[in-house]
C-alpha cells in the first residue's frame, strides 16, 4: 500500500472530494420530418401548426469537439502512483491532440484517477461524481456535451457499477488501458459508453515520459514497477493493479536524466512493492539468483530468480546527478538486502529515511493479514535499519480494527509505536474490500466505533512519539530542500529534509556557503541549511543558516 501523499490540488493536481456538476444524456436530437435536407413540407393548416411547433422546439446542442481536440480537465485522487498515472495518461492525450484546461468550465472531458484502497475514499468519488452530473445537465442545454471519465484502481475494481448507477460516467479505463484513451474518448463522442478495465501482465509505459504536473517543478515521481504479488488478506492492489512487472532499467534512467537536465532536485521512485524491482529486459542477467529475504521474513509466492534488482537500479539512479535526492516508496519489510542498507549508507544523495509498513504489533493478526513476519522479525529488522544506517528517519502504515483484532492485539500495535517512535506515520481503520482474501475467508467483526476509538489512541500515541524523536532535533541542523512558501504565511519558507519532514523557516535572505553568490531569497529548488529551534509531531521550525549544495553539505559531514 503506498502511504497517502501530500494533498494535491485542482486540475490536474489532487482534489479533494468536494465541488461541481452531474451527468446527462446528452443525445444529438435527430431532425424531425420537413427538418432534413430534401423533405417534403406538410401544406395549409398542417403547416402553420408545424411552424408553431417548430417555434417551440429548442435548438439540438452544439456537436462536441472532434476526437483528437478538446479540452482536457483532470483531477487525482488517493496515493503517489495516482499522482504518476495522471502524468502518463495526460502525456497520451497530448500526443494524440487534446489541451488541457485548469477550468472545469472550459472542459470537454473531465478525468478522475481514483483509489479503492478505502471504501471512503471511493465514497468521494461517487460524490464527486454527483456533483460533476449538474454541470454535465446543464451543457446539454447549452453548449457542446461534456464528457466524463472514471480511470484507475476504482475504473478497474467497479468497472460494472460506473457504467450503469446513474449513468455518470461515458469512459471508463483500468491502469492498464490508458493507452487506449484516445479510442474510449472517441467513441464516446458519438455518444456511446466506452471501457477497458483490462489487466496487463507486462504493461508498464515504458516508452512514455510523463508529463510533470508537479508545482515548481522542485520534486517528480518516476514509476519503476507496477502490481504486487504479495497478496496480504486486505488488500485491494493486486487485484486493481495486477501482478508485479518492472520497467526496464535503461527507460527509468532516461527519465531520471531528463528530470535532472529540467532542473528537479528530488526523485521518488514508485511502485506498490517498491524494492521488489527486477528487471527481467536484458538476457544475460536472466539467470541471476534471487536475493535473500529479510530474516525471519516468508513470502506467499516461490522465489524469483533472474533479473537486475532494485539494488543495482538505485546505484544506477543514485549516480546519475550528485544534487539530486533519491526517495522510494512503498517498499515491503521482507526485500531489504544488506547491499540495499549498505547503499543508503554510503550514498549522500539517497535520503536516509525508509518507510517500513507494520500495519499490525501483533503477530496473531500480522498472521491473519499474511504479512509474512512476526512482531519480533519485524523488530528485528528496525535494529538492523538503524545499525546499519546511523539517524535514519523510519515511517510506517498501521491499520486500526483488523477482522479479528482484540483489545490484547491492539494494545500491541500501540507498544510497537512506542518502542519504534517513528518519525512519519500513516494510520487508517480497517476498510474490508471486495475480492480480498479477507472478504472471502474472515469476518469484518470489529465494531465501526470500536475501529475510530483504536484509530484515534493509535494517533494520539504516534504524536507523542513523533514528537519526542522530533524534539531529539532541537539545536541541530538540517539540510532543507525548499519547496516553496509556507500555506500558512507569506513570510515563511516551508521544504523537507533528509528524513522527509516538514522544516518551516522565515523566508529572509542569506548567505551563499561557497561565497560564489551574493546573499538572496532562497528559491524552490534550492537547499537550505537550517538550524531547527522547535518542534512539533509533524513539523520542524528553525532559522536560516546559508545556502549550500548537497554535496557541498554532504563533505561537511
Amino acid at each position: 500500500m503506498l502511504p497517502g501523499g501530500r494533498a494535491l490540488r485542482a486540475a490536474g493536481l489532487l482534489r479533494s472530494a468536494g465541488a461541481v456538476a452531474q451527468r446527462g444524456a446528452a443525445r444529438r436530437e435527430r431532425c424531425g420530418p420537413g427538418q432534413r435536407r430534401g423533405a417534403t413540407l406538410p401544406a395549409g393548416p398542417d403547416l402553420r401548426h408545424f411552424l408553431r411547433g417548430a417555434a417551440k422546439r429548442e435548438p439540438p446542442p452544439e456537436p462536441g469537439p472532434a476526437p483528437g481536440t478538446g479540452r482536457v480537465y483532470l483531477e487525482t485522487y488517493g496515493c503517489q502512483m495516482n499522482v504518476n498515472d495522471t502524468e502518463i495518461a495526460w502525456a497520451i492525450l497530448q500526443k494524440s491532440g487534446y489541451t488541457r484546461t485548469k477550468m472545469l468550465d472550459e472542459a470537454d472531458v473531465v478525468l478522475l484517477v481514483t483509489c479503492s484502497i478505502r471504501e471512503k475514499a471511493e465514497q468521494a468519488i461517487w460524490n464527486r461524481l454527483r456533483h460533476l452530473s449538474a454541470l454535465k445537465a446543464r451543457r446539454q442545454q447549452a453548449g457542446p456535451p461534456l464528457r466524463i471519465g472514471i480511470l484507475g484502481c476504482m475504473a478497474e475494481r467497479l468497472k460494472e457499477e460506473i457504467l450503469h448507477k446513474e449513468k455518470l460516467v461515458d469512459i471508463v479505463a483500468g491502469p492498464d488501458a490508458y493507452r487506449d484513451l484516445p479510442r474510449l474518448l472517441a467513441v464516446a463522442e458519438s455518444g456511446q459508453q466506452a471501457a477497458n478495465v483490462l489487466l496487463s501482465l507486462d504493461e508498464t509505459y515504458a516508452d512514455i515520459l510523463p508529463v510533470q504536473t508537479s508545482a515548481g517543478g522542485t520534486t517528480a515521481f518516476v514509476s519503476i514497477m507496477r502490481g504486487c504479488d504479495n497478496m496480504c488478506s486486505y488488500c485491494i492492489v493486486p487485484f486493481t493493479r495486477g501482478r508485479e512487472r518492472s520497467r526496464p532499467i535503461a527507460s527509468i534512467l532516461q527519465e531520471v536524466r531528463m528530470l535532472s537536465d529540467q532542473g528537479v532536485k528530488e526523485v521518488t521512485l514508485l511502485g506498490q512493492n517498491v524494492n521488489s524491482f527486477r528487471d527481467m529486459s536484458e538476457v544475460q542477467f536472466q539467470s541471476a539468483a534471487a536475493p535473500g529475504l529479510s530474516r525471519g521474513f516468508s513470502t506467499v509466492y516461490r522465489a524469483k530468480p533472474g533479473g537486475l534488482r532494485f539494488a543495482h537500479l538505485l546505484d544506477q539512479v543514485s549516480s546519475i546527478d550528485p544534487e539530486m535526492r533519491i526517495r522510494f516508496t512503498s517498499p515491503h519489510p521482507k526485500d531489504f538486502p544488506d547491499e540495499v542498507l549498505q547503499l543508503i549508507q554510503e550514498r549522500h544523495n539517497i535520503c536516509k529515511q525508509l518507510h517500513l509498513p507494520a500495519q499490525s504489533g501483533s503477530t496473531r493478526v500480522l498472521e491473519a493479514m499474511r504479512r509474512g513476519y512476526t512482531r519480533e522479525a519485524y523488530l528485528e529488522l528496525v535494529h538492523h535499519v538503524r545499525d546499519s544506517i546511523p539517524g535514519v528517519s523510519l515511517s510506517s502504515d498501521f491499520i486500526a480494527g483488523f477482522c479479528g483484532e482484540t483489545e490484547e492485539d491492539h494494545q500491541q500495535t500501540v507498544s510497537l509505536l512506542q518502542e519504534v517512535r517513528y518519525n512519519v506515520g500513516f494510520l487508517f481503520a480497517y476498510s474490508m474490500r471486495e475480492k480480498t482474501r479477507a472478504f472471502h475467508r474472515l469476518q469484518d467483526d470489529v465494531p465501526a466505533e470500536v475501529k475510530q476509538r483504536r484509530l484515534q489512541e493509535l494517533i494520539t500515541v504516534f504524536r507523542e512519539e513523533a514528537a519526542r524523536a522530533n524534539e531529539a532535533m532541537v539545536g541541530q541542523c538540517q539540510l532543507v530542500l525548499v519547496e516553496g512558501p509556507s500555506k500558512r504565511s507569506a513570510l515563511e519558507l516551508c521544504g523537507r529534509n533528509d528524513g522527509n519532514i516538514k522544516v518551516i523557516f522565515p523566508d529572509a535572505e542569506v548567505e551563499d556557503a561557497a561565497g560564489c553568490q551574493a546573499p538572496g531569497r532562497a528559491q524552490p529548488g534550492d537547499y537550505v541549511l537550517v538550524k531547527v529551534t522547535s518542534a512539533s509531531s509533524q513539523t520542524l521550525r528553525g532559522v536560516p543558516l546559508h545556502r549550500t549544495t548537497l554535496s557541498r553539505s554532504a563533505a561537511c559531514h
